[in-house]
């Protein structure tokens, strides 16, 4: 029992951390480009926009992530099978049953957001309830919930809505009026800015991302008991994906690495930053890990996820 609550501390505090890092550093980030565009004053004024944009993303980054991608909340009254399977596998991985939100894309997806156990939210999309079995759908679902067990989602949201402020800043340097005199911005160092400002908060979330989602897919599989079902419902994703534009996410490329899989058609410069290890290398992960997350009848809950085999579905079976 103490060491589970030392293991929890230990997760909560590394988070905090990494958090108060991140701001920080995103934060000179956004000190510096105000340096290049304005010198000393903009530096000045970048510091007061740092300081209001964290205490806001700490605050409200998860609720504005949600806001981008439309996401709708959704009742147990309104998807029964989709709440109780969340709620028995929420109560499995020890947390408090997250709020649930359904985004109406025909790309199969999902993410978590929260900055807390507490106030975790669990998010997909309609392609995926549309054209994935329900035992991928509880892969999917419980690698999410891992996310949040890991507190992983604080880090995610604030990165997500940092770097679309930097990037913002970034875009619209070239549209600010030249000042006089030693004010003057640099014509290099806007361009400078504006290839380096992205490419800085693409890459910090490219560092976040990539080994948390192998931790994220092995805590999964213990969640919902089997890693086959969250090795089917990668290789599904990546598969469905083709040919599907997530739109919201296309508006919004730094939200992209909250994605369980990459949102993103590489319609730019997508795949110089991908967010995520290859699909291929998690599912072979997953599958090795396979034998040893079988739960044994001792440990299975009173409830549990109901089994529906194999075949494709037809439908939506959680309407």
């Amino acid at each position: 029992m103490f060491s589970r609550m030392g293991e929890a501390g230990g997760r909560r505090m590394d988070g905090y951390a990494k958090t108060m890092v991140l701001l920080a550093g995103l934060g000179a980030l956004f000190v510096g480009a105000g340096w290049l565009l304005g010198g000393q004053q903009g530096a000045l004024i970048a510091l007061a926009m740092a300081a209001v944009t964290n205490l806001w993303a700490w605050w409200s980054s998860d609720r504005m992530v949600l806001r981008m991608h439309n996401a709708q909340p959704v009742t147990e009254a309104e998807a029964p099978e989709l709440y109780r399977m969340t709620a028995q596998m929420a109560e499995r991985a020890g947390l408090p049953m997250p709020a649930l939100y359904v985004i109406h894309e025909d790309q199969p997806n999902a993410f978590a957001t929260g900055r807390s156990p507490e106030k975790g939210a669990v998010a997909v999309n309609t392609g995926l309830l549309d054209l994935m079995s329900r035992e991928e759908v509880a892969g999917v679902v419980a690698h999410e919930l891992a996310h949040i067990k890991n507190r992983d989602t604080l880090i995610m949201a604030v990165t997500a809505t940092l770097a679309s402020a930097i990037s913002f800043l970034s875009r619209f340097g070239m549209m600010m009026g030249a000042g006089r005199g030693q004010q003057r911005p640099n014509p290099i160092g806007m361009i400078l800015l504006m290839i380096l400002g992205p490419l800085a908060a693409m890459l910090v979330q490219t560092a976040i991302s990539r080994s948390r989602e192998y931790v994220a897919d092995a805590e999964g599989a213990r969640i919902c008991g089997d890693a086959t079902w969250l090795a089917s419902g990668l290789a599904r994703l990546e598969e469905y994906k083709q040919g599907r534009i997530n739109q919201a996410a296309e508006m919004n490329p730094a939200t992209a690495h909250m994605f369980i899989v990459n949102p993103l058609a590489g319609l730019r410069l997508d795949n110089l930053f991908s967010t995520h290890p290859p699909t291929a290398e998690r599912v072979r992960r997953l599958m090795a890990m396979a034998p040893s997350s079988q739960p044994s009848p001792r440990a299975a809950p009173q409830a549990a996820v109901p089994s529906i085999g194999r075949a494709a579905p037809r439908g939506n079976p959680w309407a």
